[in-house]
């Protein structure tokens, strides 16, 4: 009986079953920047068209089913930012969102060989941003990935191919 229980624990405890049974909702609204501080070192309003797009891309279906839309987007303070919209696929255990070299659809083993962690995915279903870190050159990557830590496995990818400029 104590192995049995045992053996139940590590399941729990490794492969989060449980995570199947429900979904985490995230509904962010698309970020603006914020204010922007004057020679005096007060801060003023930005005003503007809201953030330009540029790149995006359709997820794929990767080791589960994942769906939505991947967009990478600078903010008028030039911060970049990917945005996940209407986005969804399972709950897993220690998922995270990256920016890939390899394409949506390469072999699942190179998403992790040149790769910006963007951070753990906050929710398996919704509109969530994730701040691309300062000096990171977006053109240079490929795909944004849901990755699952855990398994070293992709759930999803979206490639991202750029959008035109006027």
């Amino acid at each position: 009986m104590l192995i049995l229980a045992t053996l139940v624990a590590v399941v729990v405890v490794w492969f989060e079953p449980q995570r199947l049974l429900y979904d985490q909702r995230v509904d962010e609204p698309v970020p603006a920047a914020g204010p922007q501080p004057t020679a005096q070192g007060v801060p003023t309003p930005t005003h503007g068209a809201g953030p330009a797009e540029l790149a995006s891309g359709g997820f794929l279906s990767r080791e589960h089913s994942t769906h939505g839309t991947a967009r990478v987007l600078r903010l008028a303070d030039n911060q970049q930012v990917v945005r996940l919209e209407g986005f969804a696929t399972s709950n897993g255990p220690q998922l995270v969102v990256w920016l890939s070299e390899n394409r949506a659809d390469g072999p699942g083993d190179a998403f992790g060989d040149a790769h910006v962690d963007l951070g753990p995915l906050r929710g398996n279903i919704g509109s969530q941003n994730y701040p691309v870190p300062a000096g990171v050159d977006t053109a240079s990557y490929a795909s944004v990935v849901v990755w699952c830590a855990r398994f070293s496995v992709p759930f999803g990818a979206a490639e991202l191919t750029p959008t035109p400029q006027p």
